[in-house]
């Protein structure tokens, strides 16, 4: 059986965040650039590092401490014994352990930034990192412990440990100390150089690893959400001319006009303008372009900014061995990745936010035109036992509330850490890790919207209230991939197993939403 996956190069071109993603998804190999050019320049720096301490020359990291301890000078015949110290001492992180998806997304982020050429490692450091990701033996990394500057130092210590063959892996599904894959598979530990502690952990790959993963997710959920936005303006027997292409042509947002073009077009506003009772819509249906148009309008900044981070080198300090230079400065600063991330979460709330403001209106009575209480599609006999989607509607709420929260800044909680030395901090880390989880709470509000949208749409139909055949193709085919998954609430029945279900499919991008 032939290997389809596509080959990754690292060292030849700017990556993008779907190589990126390809690889965390185990959907792509990594593999170094081949090229002699290439390979000398990554030799250049780590030789000038040699020639360096044959001459006793001072290097932070190298024949200083680290940090506050800057000012402590390190014997040069101890210099080869600093990088294990330093991965040994950052052993600390708690918390959850990053799933095999992001620590590949990790490994690969690292990867691309040495592979820039100016973090003075060897090349066989290099060769270490691409056979992790191509064997799939993936460092255990606990979530907690980064401030994002300097870098990413304590979750990446994990991966510095890896290389060397200590500390533990996860390996066809199972943890297990790293020496003993290693042994079993023929892999020889890397002895680390004076510089390559350094320059494995002290940079921006974690973060950036998270924010490449999350910039993927939203972008599906501007679709997603316009979408159901759709499928709600179609249940409740809304205005079509809210997303007229005049009234949006006066305001020219083009990513707000992006997404009221899909809905334009779900509703075939020009073929079948639907007539509503009321002359303006509630703001959950009629803003919705400007709601999902905000996030959908900063994604392009967004990109630039994380594949500019991604394709940088972000240690420090930066080596330049063609013209011979140490240049000290903070490149492990994670400050652009925690703007993106707090920016980014905040768009991402107010998605859920969107739809739950959405679920609300199609679950009362009092607001959705007609509609069964609860959305339930029980006999009018049988209507006084049954809820429909009550409880679902309240855990709405609930994971909104909850998305809402996190999205408090993490990149202002700046704190001042080891003696005042890294005194102002990014927090890059936990703003992305905050990211993921508002994502993981919209992702389950969009599970249920979809799921009640789409039941509407159909007691709809069955009430003979809206004729089937004036659907558009792409509202006609979510309903048809949403029912191959789900049978109508007529019955009260536990629907967590179909929501969990749903929320898979969202993340595996599974439902069909817009053509690019």
């Amino acid at each position: 059986m032939t290997d389809t996956k596509t080959n990754i190069t690292f060292g030849h071109s700017s990556l993008t965040i779907e190589q990126i993603c390809q690889l965390a998804k185990g959907n792509a190999t990594a593999k170094l650039n081949s090229a002699p050019e290439f390979k000398h320049k990554i030799d250049q720096g780590a030789d000038f590092i040699k020639e360096l301490l044959r001459e006793d020359g001072v290097i932070y990291g190298v024949t200083t401490g680290y940090g506050d301890s800057v000012t402590t000078p390190v014997p040069v015949q101890d210099t080869h014994e600093l990088p294990l110290h330093l991965t040994r001492f950052h052993g600390c992180g708690l918390g959850s352990i990053f799933s095999a998806e992001h620590t590949r997304a990790i490994l690969a982020t690292r990867l691309a930034s040495l592979s820039q050429g100016y973090s003075g490692v060897s090349w066989s450091l290099l060769q270490q990192l691409e056979l992790l990701l191509q064997k799939d033996i993936l460092p255990r990394i606990p979530e907690e412990g980064s401030v994002g500057a300097s870098g990413d130092l304590t979750p990446l210590s994990y991966v510095a440990a890896a290389l060397i063959g200590e500390r533990e892996v996860l390996y066809k599904g199972q943890t297990q100390p790293t020496e003993q894959v290693f042994k079993s598979l023929g892999i020889k530990p890397i002895t680390l150089q004076p510089k390559e502690g350094l320059a494995i952990m002290n940079g921006t790959a974690v973060m950036t690893a998270l924010a490449c993963l999350a910039f993927q997710r939203a972008d599906y959920l501007t679709q997603l959400c316009s979408r159901i936005t759709s499928l709600c303006s179609i249940a409740l027997q809304g205005n079509s001319a809210h997303f007229d292409e005049l009234l949006f042509s006066v305001k020219p947002h083009p990513g707000q006009n992006q997404v009221a073009a899909w809905i334009r077009d779900d509703l075939n506003h020009y073929k079948h303008p639907r007539n509503s009772d009321r002359l303006q819509d509630r703001y959950s249906i009629r803003c919705a372009p400007h709601i999902i148009g905000a996030l959908k309008d900063a994604m392009p900044w967004m990109r630039q900014t994380i594949e500019t981070e991604l394709n940088s080198a972000n240690d420090n300090p930066i080596i330049d061995g063609a013209g011979q230079h140490v240049l000290h400065g903070g490149h492990f600063y994670g400050g652009h990745i925690a703007m993106v991330m707090d920016s980014m979460k905040t768009g991402i709330a107010n998605l859920a936010d969107l739809m739950d403001r959405q679920m609300a209106l199609l679950v009362d009575s009092k607001f959705n035109n007609g509609l069964p209480n609860n959305l339930s599609a029980a006999s009018e006999q049988r209507r006084p036992l049954n809820h429909g989607f009550k409880a679902v509607q309240i855990g709405v709420s609930a994971w909104t509330a909850e998305a809402l929260k996190l999205t408090m800044p993490a990149s202002v909680f700046s704190r001042s850490t080891e003696c005042h030395n890294q005194d102002k901090v990014s927090m890059g880390t936990i703003a992305a890790r905050d990211c993921l989880r508002i994502l993981d709470l919209t992702e389950q509000v969009a599970a249920a919207s979809l799921m009640a949208a789409t039941q509407a749409v159909t007691l709809r139909i069955k009430q003979s209230q809206l004729d089937k055949s004036s659907l558009s193709d792409g509202v006609l085919s979510t309903l048809e991939q949403v029912f191959e998954h789900f049978e109508l609430v007529s019955e009260d029945r536990p629907l967590e197993h179909e929501l969990r279900h749903f929320v898979a499919l969202i993340q595996e991008q599974h439902w069909s939403t817009y053509a690019n």
